[in-house]
């Protein structure tokens, strides 16, 4: 799943820093990669540049698809919650293709900041068990055996 994250995020336009980042950091890129492209999606639509519009929407459901992508959803009703909230977000930028409307892309960026200002706090120690939890899982091994 951590694999799934980084290629997604290498698909939208990250340099090698992915590569050397932890999960919580990769998670981290993507909710910042998130909310930059949705602003410029908005600035698009305001400017009238469909083209660009297209290319950051079209961005940001990556992201979003990396987002639901690196959810372990063995850990249980959060992952689920999480996925459904991704699948809604996807779906209201979806719309703002159709229909430009901007206050769709503001509801997702509302939606997005309390959960990406959750995850910027989560304590270190909190991390540490969380990166035992997924090596133990086989999920990925930590950057100190040489492998992610």
């Amino acid at each position: 799943m951590y694999q799934n994250a980084i290629q997604a995020y290498k698909k939208v336009g990250v340099t090698n820093v992915v590569a050397d980042a932890d999960p919580h950091r990769v998670i981290q890129m993507l909710y910042q990669g998130l909310l930059e492209n949705m602003a410029y999606a908005k600035g698009c639509i305001e400017r009238k540049d469909m083209v660009g519009k297209g290319k950051h929407l079209s961005k940001s459901m990556s992201i979003i698809f990396a987002l639901q992508s690196a959810l372990d959803m063995e850990v249980g009703e959060i992952s689920l919650n999480l996925y459904n909230l991704y699948d809604y977000m996807h779906r209201q930028l979806t719309d703002v293709l159709v229909r430009n409307d901007t206050k769709k892309i503001d509801e997702v960026v509302s939606l997005l900041v309390p959960i990406k200002m959750a995850w910027d706090k989560i304590p270190d120690e909190e991390k540490q068990r969380g990166y035992k939890m997924r090596e133990e899982k086989g999920q990925f091994r930590s950057s100190a055996s040489g492998h992610v």
